[in-house]
């Protein structure tokens, strides 16, 4: 609870998280084996970002004392885990209810996420005895805790469904974009293969005999400008951006997939000096300095502009190439591979025009470059819309923890 909030509704009651939480190191639930599997078994827990390390089917060890919140030495999100487990790292910390019938865990969870009480570094347990215990939450009655545990569990359950679909949908989306990535689709829209269709030896493997292995200028524009890197550093130094104007396009735009974001700007007097390197929409800006490698298509709507010394910009010739085609195809391991073997530079990768002119790609020609371009924009969509539902969900947990958790929205009115 906010140290401002004044209200406690009737029958509610404000207590320090010290006298309603016992802390626990589990040091003596640490796993004894590093043979783990990524599918079956007890989940083994760690540190950090990755959480549930891997399954193992070691039967001793196991914490089955759950539910129980779990936090850790590097990561600023609490853990509310409710099924048995095994623990490989001793920086993980355990809480739990001193008093279970009194207190829900997943309500005192919620408020945890609210109180955003974590920090890294630092020893856990002396700062939990000298700073998260003495902090305070307001809780109802135990009955009214319940219901508004399942409340919020319903709605969990609903994100790890979306999150399970949207992974789900990912995983297909790979292993389909590695099959059209070389295999392809037929006239007649199905996916090739060696017992029946036609393949051929290449510098890039087992090709189908249609396709070509070509360099990236099959793809683009017949002139100089079509494959154009950054300008130099100088040009667009900081010194010269501003609040209103003309875009930088740079590798935060890439990275992130989205062209929208980002706030660097120069006036139009530069934006004309730098003519040469404007973006216009179907272009394809590729990450070249550091992170190599991430894509980005400019949209119809997007803001004129022009990239930084970071990227490299792509226009393409759309009688010969399908812009989404060619943005995916970048992205696969294929050119990947080339493009790490082959960057240059000292303690972070850099490419330059030359190195992209020597990758080698497939080239299905256009009808085929469209029709494996739908079948994974079907995918994609699916995804999409799934992140969306994902983005809702979430929105809808924290206002219902917000409005429950505080009082301000009571169950008993939610079940008239």
């Amino acid at each position: 609870m906010e140290e401002n909030q004044v209200h406690i509704p009737d029958g509610w009651v404000e207590d320090s998280l010290g006298n309603i939480l016992n802390y626990e190191q589990p040091y003596k639930y640490t796993v004894d084996s590093t043979d783990y599997n990524d599918k079956s078994g007890i989940p083994v827990l760690t540190a950090g970002k990755s959480f549930i390390l891997g399954y193992t089917t070691e039967q001793h060890n196991i914490y089955q004392n759950t539910p129980v919140i779990i936090f850790d030495d590097f990561t600023t999100d609490s853990k509310f885990v409710d099924f048995p487990f095994k623990v490989k790292s001793s920086a993980m910390k355990f809480l739990k209810p001193k008093n279970p019938g009194e207190f829900d865990i997943k309500i005192i969870f919620g408020h945890l996420q609210n109180l955003k009480i974590r920090e890294t570094g630092g020893d856990h347990k002396r700062r939990w005895i000298s700073e998260f215990s003495k902090l305070k939450v307001v809780l109802p009655p135990f009955t009214e805790q319940t219901t508004i545990a399942r409340i919020l569990s319903k709605v969990d359950e609903a994100i790890a469904q979306t999150e399970q679909l949207i992974a789900k949908y990912t995983r297909i989306k790979t292993g389909l974009m590695q099959d059209l990535l070389t295999k392809g689709i037929d006239e007649q829209g199905n996916i090739r293969s060696e017992e029946t269709h036609e393949f051929k030896d290449s510098p890039l493997g087992r090709i189908p005999k249609e396709w070509e292995v070509v360099d990236i200028t099959k793809f683009t524009k017949n002139h100089d400008s079509a494959i154009k890197p950054g300008p130099f550093g100088s040009s667009v130094k900081k010194e010269f951006y501003t609040e209103l104007g003309y875009k930088i396009y740079g590798q935060e735009q890439v990275i992130a997939n989205d062209p929208f974001t980002g706030d660097y700007f120069i006036d139009e007097k530069r934006y004309k000096s730098l003519y040469g390197f404007r973006v216009a929409s179907g272009d394809v800006l590729l990450s070249c300095v550091g992170t190599i490698g991430s894509v980005l298509i400019i949209p119809d709507d997007f803001e004129e502009g022009i990239i930084n010394p970071r990227l490299i910009k792509f226009s393409l010739d759309l009688k010969k190439t399908n812009i989404h085609f060619f943005a995916e195809y970048l992205k696969h391991s294929s050119i990947n591979s080339q493009l790490i073997n082959l960057a240059t530079g000292g303690t972070m990768p850099v490419l330059n025009k030359k190195i992209v002119l020597s990758l080698q790609f497939i080239y299905p020609l256009i009808d085929e470059q469209n029709r494996i371009s739908e079948k994974w924009q079907f995918l994609s969509n699916h995804i999409k819309n799934e992140e969306i539902k994902l983005f809702k969900l979430q929105s809808l947990k924290t206002g219902l923890m917000q409005d429950l958790l505080s009082g301000k929205v009571r169950v008993n009115c939610l079940n008239q």
